[in-house]
């Protein structure tokens, strides 16, 4: 569907082919064999300028937008999705937040980095308890102590957290005031003592990129690194996250392109009574719902992305696009799976951990079934979700001041 979208967009994904087909794929066996965090390949990614679509030049983004956002995920997610592991983390919600939060001083302090690839980020909200309901089953806690404040607690599904030089710590700062209690930090793990995370063991996942459960004990964090008053937790996270929901769905569609043409490839090369399995109606069947959702998922996601780039009305639609290109991760990865037999268990096919991180769309960003209650809560009129126009996307016309003043400042 490039010919509907903006004419450097195929430029952008062949871009992000080849970096990915000359600098990744030929050494990315190695970092997961090691478990070895693919540090260079960040900073080189950082340098081509593929984290930072969304932000404005003053702070070394690219300005190219939302569609563009989308365009890379989904071309990084496809030739790879170990390394495209590390992409939000990168170039949307932990800088996301420190742009939607911080004081201009803070932001040049420590955007510029993650958008470079020079620091690796993370952004950690969920706690084992908490589920869907993270801001109000929150129970790790920032009590100020002059001019610092230390945290207690802990945080689970941390993604990166083991490996951050710049990250974002959301926690509650008046455990009585629900979610108008909630506020975030910009958090150093390499500079303060108290924080131990621990990389979850999971099935399938990158073994190089790592989601941890992680412990603070007595963390500091300098009061200078919080975002926007205490409070304001809560608020910033509505605006940096929403638009996550569409760079996910993006990669969840690349992910599902990469099952396709795996079994597209394997369908025509497995004989089975002198014919390639491909010529059978039931995988052919397959096929073509494999096709037609994957079409469906995209015009969506890239729906949503032109929605958040014109500040149009975005929740409903990143929520159909984020819950529909899921869906079709998982419904693309499991068929063909299935064409690829007990083979598709193997390692010595990508089929294998490709499979595993369709499940991972499932949950991240916002699980499928929270989707469903905002779409079904807006087609009943019980709740309109598009209620908070105006305020969730980096591009709208709240941050005009912001990047004016950074501009100025650079």
């Amino acid at each position: 569907m490039d010919e509907f979208l903006p004419e450097e967009i195929p430029a952008i994904r062949d871009s992000v082919r080849r970096f990915m087909e000359t600098e990744v794929k030929p050494v990315m066996d190695g970092y997961e064999a090691r478990g070895e965090a693919p540090r260079d390949l960040v900073r080189k990614a950082g340098e081509a300028g593929f984290f930072g679509a969304v932000f404005p030049e003053s702070v070394g983004g690219s300005a190219l937008g939302y569609v563009a956002a989308a365009a890379i995920q989904e071309e990084f997610a496809r030739n790879d999705p170990r390394f495209a592991a590390c992409l939000n983390q990168q170039s949307s919600s932990c800088p996301g937040f420190i742009y939607a939060g911080a004081t201009p001083a803070k932001v040049m302090e420590f955007v510029p980095n993650l958008l470079a690839g020079k620091a690796i980020g993370m952004m950690s909200l969920t706690e084992a308890g908490s589920g869907s309901d993270s801001l109000g089953a929150m129970k790790t806690v920032a009590t100020r102590h002059g001019d610092v404040y230390k945290i207690n607690g802990s945080k689970m599904w941390a993604s990166l957290a083991n490996e951050t030089d710049t990250g974002v710590l959301v926690c509650k700062t008046d455990p009585s005031a629900g979610a108008k209690g909630v506020s975030a930090f910009i958090v150093e793990p390499k500079k303060y003592p108290g924080w131990d995370a621990q990389p979850i063991p999971t099935m399938g996942l990158s073994r190089a990129w790592r989601t941890c459960a992680l412990y603070l004990d007595d963390f500091e964090v300098p009061v200078e690194n919080r975002l926007g008053e205490e409070g304001d937790g809560f608020k910033i996270a509505m605006t940096a996250l929403q638009p996550g929901r569409v760079t996910v769905a993006a990669k969840a569609v690349g992910v599902a392109q990469a099952c396709l043409e795996e079994a597209l490839v394997y369908a025509n090369d497995r004989v089975i009574r002198g014919n390639p399995i491909g010529k059978f109606q039931m995988i052919q069947s397959d096929i073509a719902d494999m096709v037609a959702a994957i079409a469906a998922s995209r015009a969506l996601v890239y729906q949503a992305a032109r929605c958040l780039d014109e500040n149009l009305p975005s929740n409903r639609i990143a929520s159909i696009a984020k819950f529909h290109a899921s869906s079709t991760a998982k419904m693309v990865a499991d068929k063909a799976q299935q064409m690829f037999g007990g083979y598709g268990l193997s390692t010595e096919y990508r089929i294998s951990y490709l499979r595993a991180y369709s499940d991972q769309f499932f949950t991240g960003e916002g699980t499928a079934n929270v989707q469903k209650i905002l779409i079904a809560e807006d087609a009943l009129g019980y709740k309109v979700a598009d209620r908070h126009h105006g305020r969730k996307s980096l591009r709208s016309p709240m941050f005009d001041d912001i990047a004016k003043e950074l501009e100025a400042a650079h």
